[in-house]
């Protein structure tokens, strides 16, 4: 298993833009990825709903993990979208 910390750039945190923005890379991946808040359950990071259901604000650290040949690539790819403002 590979796990990346991210802290999230978007001002307001993972709400309705940022968050499909982030499912829709997600969903782009060759392998499966989980997000989930430090000490929280992971969840599918595919799933609209679930991230969304994390509540996670600006500022907050979060967890991506995947497993896999290609896992690292993945978690790079998605850390990149959550380290930018789609805020501003």
């Amino acid at each position: 298993m590979t796990e990346c910390r991210v802290t999230i750039a978007s001002a307001v945190g993972l709400h309705a833009r940022p968050a499909s923005l982030f499912v829709q890379a997600a969903a782009a991946q060759p392998v499966p990825v989980t997000i989930a808040k430090d000490g929280g359950n992971p969840v599918d990071a595919r799933s609209i709903l679930s991230v969304l259901g994390l509540d996670v604000r600006g500022g907050d650290e979060v967890i991506l993990s995947a497993d896999g040949d290609e896992a690292f690539q993945a978690l790079a790819a998605l850390a990149a979208v959550l380290e930018v403002d789609h805020d501003a």
